[in-house]
């Protein structure tokens, strides 16, 4: 969601601790049009592209009835577990590592 004082920032926020990232938060998104409109650019913009395009009616509609103010996190579950056993590096505590060993 657009920062309501500056259009060029995002409502956004960060949680750190022992200088580590945690988690990532926004504020979600709640107007009607504003949503709607970005379907749109994202469908114009995708539409030369493989990718599969959709917009999402029914959030929408959901949207119309109206979405109080709603804030959200992804958090860094592999992050914690870093602090916890005091690693100094993520790959000692990912459970699905994306670089395969070398043989």
């Amino acid at each position: 969601k657009r920062n309501s004082k500056n259009p060029s920032l995002a409502d956004r926020f960060e949680l750190f601790i022992g200088g580590l990232e945690i988690c990532n938060g926004f504020s979600e998104l709640n107007n009607v049009n504003d949503q709607n409109k970005r379907f749109k650019e994202q469908m114009k913009n995708l539409n030369n592209s493989n990718s599969i395009i959709f917009s999402d009616k029914d959030y929408i509609k959901a949207l119309e009835y109206g979405l109080p103010p709603t804030a959200g996190l992804g958090l860094g579950i592999d992050r914690i577990i870093m602090i916890l056993t005091n690693s100094n590096t993520i790959k000692d505590v990912i459970l699905f590592p994306v670089m395969k060993k070398k043989i």
